[in-house]
């Protein structure tokens, strides 16, 4: 029996590096804003409008801002385990970017385990899989120090 592969759930959302994975968001050339997801049209700011947008990578890490927990099931097309098992949502600071990105908190990490100010890092889980593949997606992991990228 061959292994599944591993494909992202989104296709665009997060460069596909287990060891490194990044968001993939954008920068206006004309004020230095950035975005995520990805804009590709023009300048989200509205005292900008440029169109010079730049594809780029963003920092892994952060801070956490703030953080809730999602306890009802979501509706499609959200996949949720069977039977569902509440999780945690973060707001994370990106540090080299200063922008807030929201997300999953990785399997296994409670409310009582967050607190605002302590440092994230991105990953990849697995969000579901089929016969053939496991679709992974980005999730949020506590850390204990900010170094790194």
């Amino acid at each position: 029996m061959s292994a599944k592969r591993k494909v992202p759930a989104v296709e665009g959302l997060f460069t596909f590096d287990a060891g490194e994975p990044r968001l993939l968001g954008s920068r206006c050339g004309g004020c230095g804003s950035y975005f995520f997801p990805r804009e590709r049209e023009l300048c989200r700011n509205p005292e900008c409008g440029e169109a010079d947008l730049t594809e780029v990578s963003l920092s892994r890490r952060g801070t956490l801002w703030s953080y809730t927990s999602a306890n009802y099931k979501p509706p499609p097309p959200f996949v949720a385990r069977d039977p569902f098992e509440p999780f945690a949502i973060a707001a994370v600071e990106l540090r080299d970017e200063g922008l807030t990105v929201l997300g999953q908190v990785v399997q296994g990490i409670g409310l009582d385990e967050l607190h605002a100010g302590m440092g994230m890092e991105l990953v990849l889980e697995k969000l579901y899989e089929d016969a053939e593949q496991i679709y992974l997606t980005w999730k949020w992991r506590p850390v204990e120090e900010m170094g790194g990228s």
